[in-house]
């Protein structure tokens, strides 16, 4: 496909990345001559200089031809403008990145009279996953599949756990609930396990099922379950906002450290139901005057990288439970993974799963289309979910044991009529169910692509 990406920041580069990598045609458009020519020299892409909503530049870019055109600048009214005028001269497709809060109601009316097929928002993308860990505080991601009805949570594996030591062969026959280990990072290795698999300590595990089944296996597992009930939030970002609009959907006590005062009465207006405290989020007094690390949850959404890492690993070291951090930079990965914090949030890393699922379901408008994907592992694993139709009949009605399946892919979990079945040998697609797969091959955009 012919890809125009109008805006080369974090975002933009982290889908023009993923993109490439999948052999489209990708043009970046940016006013950043230094930033263009970084893009030339790492990806396999071509640049234009130039301003993105500007229709010289578009058409110069080859926007008559495009298959689709994402904007991401910085700026979500250019955003808009381009994605307008894109559709104008001949783009098939365009999306667009809006950030601001004033327009989180406004999604459908956007797509109706600008004509966007897509609106993202790193933000709030990044809100409700934290929202969604939260909601399973062991875990350290949590992620739905088949449309919110069933998630896969990673964990780390702790000694204490049942399941340490033993194969997943004899703690599935042992267990409670109906779930399903579906990948692990194990001792450096990425791996689709199989019944032999045997997890040890500090290894990372993926497991798929219903709510109240992951709940009733963890619980199985030995850990406690506690209620996040009272989270405190450092940095009045639009992460944090939409982040507290997320929690008081269940009812959860929300505290805001910030520094800057215009915010701290934006936040106040916007949000009357939490506590804003303006100040210093790293200052320790402040901390114990206001109780803030006296919580079961601390998140660090500032804009700043850096003090989120600070205060993150602060926060693990003065025993608050659960702690949160976004980060922005993938060159702080490593140093984040010594420090044992363990839910990382990144928001472009979200958005560019979300448009390559977007664009893998483009390319196959009349198949069994890609419904959710996820990449786990540092990437080196996929989690995808598909609509089972007619159009892929090799899958349909046949036992999976019967199915020459990929190497290194995991039919993980099937949803039929809002039933949740972790699939044996025997199992069955039929048309209209969802079907979670998991695998190490990249490209799949087709439920009959599981084939070998």
């Amino acid at each position: 496909m012919k890809i125009i990406i109008v805006g080369n920041g974090k975002v933009g580069c982290a889908i023009a990345n993923s993109l490439a990598e999948e052999d489209h045609d990708i043009i970046i458009v940016d006013a950043n001559t230094a930033a263009l020519r970084k893009a030339e020299s790492t990806m396999d892409v071509l640049c234009v200089e130039g301003n993105g909503a500007s229709i010289s530049v578009l058409i110069e870019a080859g926007v008559r031809t495009a298959d689709l055109v994402i904007a991401v600048t910085n700026q979500d009214e250019i955003n808009l403008v381009c994605c307008l005028i894109a559709k104008k001269l001949g783009a098939k497709h365009t999306v667009a990145r809006v950030r601001n809060t004033d327009y989180r109601r406004d999604e459908e009316m956007l797509k109706k009279e600008i004509g966007l097929d897509m609106v993202i928002n790193p933000d709030l993308a990044a809100a409700q996953e934290m929202a969604r860990i939260l909601a399973f505080p062991a875990a350290f991601s949590v992620e739905p599949f088949a449309r919110g009805r069933i998630d896969m949570i990673g964990f780390q594996v702790a000694e204490s756990d049942t399941i340490c030591g033993m194969p997943l062969s004899q703690s599935h026959r042992l267990r409670q609930a109906e779930v399903l280990i579906c990948a692990a990072e194990h001792r450096g290795e990425y791996i689709i396990p199989d019944g032999s698999f045997v997890p040890s300590a500090g290894d990372r595990l993926y497991m798929l099922g219903a709510k109240l089944e992951l709940q009733r296996m963890l619980k199985e597992m030995g850990r406690t379950w506690q209620k996040v009930k009272k989270v405190s939030v450092l940095g009045g970002s639009r992460s944090a906002m939409y982040l507290a609009w997320e929690l008081q959907k269940t009812n959860t006590s929300v505290r805001i450290v910030e520094m800057d005062a215009d915010k701290c009465l934006r936040l106040s207006a916007q949000l009357p139901h939490v506590l804003v405290i303006q100040g210093d989020g790293t200052d320790n007094t402040l901390l114990q005057q206001e109780g803030i690390l006296d919580a079961d949850a601390f998140v660090a959404v500032t804009n700043r990288d850096e003090e989120n890492l600070l205060m993150a690993m602060h926060a693990q070291r003065s025993g608050v439970p659960k702690v949160l951090a976004k980060m922005t930079r993938p060159n702080y990965m490593d140093l984040v993974n010594s420090t044992g914090i363990d839910s990382i949030i990144s928001p472009k890393d979200i958005i560019s799963s979300q448009i390559l699922r977007y664009v893998r379901a483009l390319g196959n408008a009349e198949g069994s289309k890609v419904e959710s994907l996820y990449k786990m592992l540092g990437g080196h694993v996929e989690a995808l979910s598909f609509t089972a139709t007619a159009s892929s009949p090799a899958v349909l009605g046949k036992p999976l044991k019967d199915l020459t399946l990929r190497k290194g892919l995991l039919v993980a979990a099937i949803v039929r009529d809002e039933h949740t079945i972790i699939p044996g040998g025997m199992t069955t697609i039929e048309d209209g169910d969802h079907v979670v797969v998991v695998t190490r091959a990249t490209g799949l955009d087709d439920l009959a692509d599981i084939l070998a």
